[in-house]
């Protein structure tokens, strides 16, 4: 009756905290078809630039609502942030005292005999080394969901780079796309004259070869720029998680910052407390320090420790102790050790090269800066000259004052400086987003351009 009443009472325990199933049925994969349909929230958002815009896609998408969609709808971040799902779960079971264990032993007579009865056995024990081992092992597992947090951090961060670049690729080829197309219909007016002459006779094929030659290449590079902005347009609709015929109503100006000397310094002083990803590598080396000394505690006699009581055949009952004891003679977890002190060393290489690398790249940016700004601003100056110079020579040639070859020359070449004034701004514009990425500021323009920002 006595054993009975335990096993029932032992399994009303294990039913008390049994978790229950719940289905999670398989979405379709449809993708978003408009910004308008996605919740954006601005509390959320990982930069501060980001919680303080306000987010209306009603009149179209800027460079910051592009970024902020990006961080709150893109699939490969929804990815991380269920790891970070179980890694935060792996940290909880860590934590998480080990049950301990009931053995229960009945002995029946096979033939009943005068004084005899049946025997019994029941008993508890835990494992005394887990017990020791939890608080390193809960704090390596915290370690490790804060550094999968961090390196959530820094994906958003990249991604958010990432949405950058791509706003600026797909209007730089929008502009580009521009140009090439009033371009194809300005040459397609010359095309129409010389074809005309070469059916009156007045020109040869060798001499005619010039203004053919310009309206085809002209249709050729809208073509390639068309095909190019196709593919930019695709990779954007993929990081924001759009439908691949969402429209995307781009418009404002690329990303720029122009950083003081000053401001560099700052963010370079407190790069190693502000980064994501150095951080992270922060929390994983912490989580391997605790990992280490766990394999080192473990060296030591692993210990069980039980009560049980028990009555034999002839009723006498009896009650004691059990002590299980592991000899530490061979193993020592001696190999778990070395394991662990040569990973640590890995981690604590790993982040000062990181840390290195960053200090040389944006040294890098830096020295390009000055040099990109003067190079914009003189291929900004030359497409205007040389835009008035096309328009000049557009209207002497209607009026037969300027020969044909003359006139392409002149378009070619204003045509040639326009894109590379378009080309000038984004790469600029790149420079600029890598540079706030790696100092891992959001905070790079001086205050005068600051405030003037809308």
């Amino acid at each position: 009756m006595r054993m009975r009443h335990l096993g029932a009472w032992i399994c009303l325990s294990l039913c008390a905290g049994c978790a229950t199933y719940s289905p999670l049925p398989l979405g379709d994969g449809q993708g978003a078809r408009d910004a308008s349909q996605l919740s954006v929230s601005t509390a959320q958002m990982p930069l501060p630039a980001l919680r303080e815009h306000r987010f209306d896609p009603s009149h179209g998408l800027d460079v910051t609502d592009v970024a902020m969609v990006a961080v709150a709808n893109n699939p490969d971040l929804k990815l991380l942030r269920d790891q970070l799902g179980i890694a935060r779960a792996q940290a909880f079971a860590a934590g998480l005292l080990p049950d301990p264990q009931i053995t229960l032993n009945q002995e029946f007579l096979d033939h009943a005999a005068p004084g005899y009865t049946t025997s019994y056995a029941y008993g508890i024990s835990e494992d005394i080394s887990s017990l020791l081992l939890r608080s390193l092992r809960k704090s390596a597992a915290n370690s490790q969901a804060e550094q999968v947090n961090l390196d959530l951090l820094w994906a958003e961060w990249q991604t958010i780079a990432q949405a950058r670049l791509l706003f600026n690729q797909v209007t730089s080829l929008r502009a580009q796309q521009h140009e090439l197309a009033a371009e194809q219909n300005a040459l397609a007016v010359v095309d129409g004259e010389v074809s005309k002459a070469l059916q009156r006779g007045n020109l040869t094929y060798d001499g005619a070869s010039a203004g053919l030659m310009a309206y085809a290449d002209a249709g050729k590079r809208l073509a390639d720029c068309t095909t190019q902005l196709h593919q930019a347009e695709h990779d954007l609709r993929v990081l924001l998680g759009f439908a691949p015929d969402a429209p995307l109503p781009l418009l404002g100006e690329p990303f720029e910052v122009a950083p003081t000397p000053g401001q560099v310094q700052a963010a370079l002083d407190e790069l190693p407390r502000r980064r994501p990803d150095l951080l992270a590598l922060q929390a994983g080396y912490k989580a391997q320090e605790a990992t280490l000394r766990g394999a080192i505690r473990a060296q030591f006699p692993a210990l069980n420790f039980g009560l049980d009581r028990q009555t034999d055949n002839t009723g006498v009952r009896s009650r004691g102790i059990n002590i299980g004891l592991t000899l530490p003679l061979f193993d020592r977890n001696r190999g778990n050790i070395a394991i662990e002190q040569a990973t640590r060393q890995q981690l604590k290489d790993d982040y000062e090269n990181r840390l290195l690398a960053t200090r040389n790249d944006i040294r890098e940016l830096l020295l390009d800066q000055d040099t990109l700004a003067q190079q914009r601003e003189r291929q900004q100056q030359q497409a205007t000259r040389l835009d008035q110079a096309r328009d000049a020579a557009e209207h002497a040639w209607q009026h037969g004052l300027l020969d044909w070859p003359t006139y392409l020359s002149i378009r070619a070449n204003a045509l040639n400086a326009d894109l590379d004034a378009i080309a000038a701004r984004d790469q600029q514009s790149q420079q600029a987003i890598a540079l706030e990425t790696l100092l891992g500021s959001t905070d790079l323009q001086p205050s005068s351009v600051a405030a003037a920002t809308p």
